[in-house]
């Protein structure tokens, strides 16, 4: 064995034993915060890092076309992309839809797009950075997700694609979306940042759309710190999503490698000259989102481990949901949609209007206790500073979204909140409720 393999050998021993010393979190309830989310990792991510590193390959190689090959297979799909963000994954997803490759598909400036005013401002943002028109639609109440039935009051002459997040890893109704797109030939694009995992008639969500998006920031599912994904079964989308995902250009070489193609030099595109390099050929108006090595390191250690997450945010809502129920008098409680298996990101709690108290009574609380709380979002995203100013349609009222954006809290649900956590949080409840 050479001398590099056998240091290599000894990091990563080394690394074992140094996660073995480093201290670790001893609950003390009222003392301890009880996170939202968090990182879950335990000694493999971080030699898995750490072995990256030694490589000193700082943008995607090898374990970037591992992740991207292990992600597809665990959801059934042709090709995953690795981008820096679940943003930026939504950003991609959309942008892509503008390429004049899909000829009469195409979006265009001024086109529509049916989405939802409740949730994340990036589900929202590439839509108008893409100079396209939002239209909204108002989510049920107990599933948070579009209200399907308002789909076809929402549709226009311009409208060309349909944007669905899965509200905390609840599933939309995808059936109902999916028959409408294909009536209407739209294209549906699904959020998936919340629900990987989350399942639809047996199936995992981001599967359906035409793409799919999704997010590896350190509250959801699974992470690399940053990081984020897209999925698509359509060859054509992945070529453009691989463009403008790389600067914009033609090629689809790795990083680091030529003649991919086998004509890098026999190429005439525009109004270049032919034989013009091909890694230096342009065919989108694109960005660098691409994810570094490091990144994907830790996300494939975190992979293994992702039918353990699912399984240990499930149990963590059916707990609460126990504790819940017992107060459904004064709350609506969360209601997965039917058909939807889901592989929970959050545990969204509404206070109804006759309840003696309001949220910031018990989000107040709660935070006291040093149990974290999250409203949903941007609650109405049309209420927000940022959107003042911009073109946008609503199909019908947002009255629901409304109500999620002045009574609606959530409380996490994610593997780091042991059972310990989850008696101080009942605890907590207990209190509260009884000193009305």
């Amino acid at each position: 064995m050479s001398q590099e393999k056998i240091l290599r050998n000894e990091i990563r021993k080394l690394v074992k034993k140094y996660y073995a010393v480093k201290p670790k979190e001893r609950f003390i309830p009222g003392q301890t915060y009880v996170n939202y989310a968090g990182r879950v990792y335990d000694e493999k991510e971080l030699v898995s890092l750490v072995d990256s590193s030694l490589d000193f390959w700082l943008t995607a190689d090898k374990y970037a076309r591992e992740f991207e090959r292990k992600l597809a297979a665990f959801l059934g799909v042709k090709y995953t992309l690795l981008t820096n963000s679940g943003s930026s994954a939504n950003l991609l997803a959309i942008s892509a839809l503008t390429s004049p490759l899909l000829k009469e598909r195409q979006l265009k400036p001024g086109d529509e797009v049916i989405t939802t005013a409740c949730g994340f401002p990036t589900t929202l943002n590439p839509i108008l950075q893409n100079n396209l028109v939002p239209v909204f639609i108002d989510v049920e109440l107990g599933t948070y997700n579009i209200r399907t039935d308002l789909l076809e009051k929402a549709l226009s002459g311009k409208t060309k694609a349909v944007f669905v997040p899965h509200t905390l890893g609840n599933p939309a109704a995808i059936e109902v979306i999916s028959s409408f797109c294909r009536k209407h030939n739209l294209w549906f694009v699904e959020d998936n940042s919340d629900a990987l995992g989350s399942k639809y008639k047996g199936k995992y969500t981001g599967t359906f759309g035409h793409i799919s998006t999704f997010s590896f920031y350190p509250a959801h599912h699974i992470t690399m710190g940053e990081g984020g994904a897209l999925a698509t079964n359509d060859p054509l989308l992945r070529r453009i999503i691989l463009s403008f995902r790389d600067w914009g250009r033609d090629c689809w070489c790795e990083p680091g490698h030529d003649e991919t193609c086998q004509r890098r030099f026999s190429w005439q595109l525009g109004q270049l000259p032919f034989g013009y390099d091909h890694k230096y050929i342009y065919s989108h108006i694109g960005y660098n989102l691409k994810v570094t090595d490091m990144q994907a390191a830790i996300g494939v250690a975190q992979l293994k481990k992702l039918p353990a997450f699912i399984r240990a945010r499930k149990d963590n809502f059916a707990y609460l949901s126990k504790i819940f129920k017992k107060h459904d008098n004064y709350f609506v409680l969360p209601q997965p949609t039917r058909h939807a298996d889901p592989s929970w990101f959050g545990f969204p709690i509404m206070v109804k209007d006759k309840a003696p108290f309001i949220r910031a009574d018990i989000v107040n609380h709660l935070e006291k206790n040093k149990i974290a709380t999250r409203m949903l979002f941007g609650g109405n995203l049309t209420k927000q500073p940022a959107y003042a100013n911009v073109k946008y349609r609503i199909a019908g009222k947002l009255d629901n979204t409304d109500m999620v954006m002045n009574n609606l809290f959530w409380i996490g649900v994610y593997p780091g909140i042991t059972k310990e956590k989850l008696s101080y949080i009942n605890k907590i409840i207990i209190e509260f409720m009884e000193q009305l």
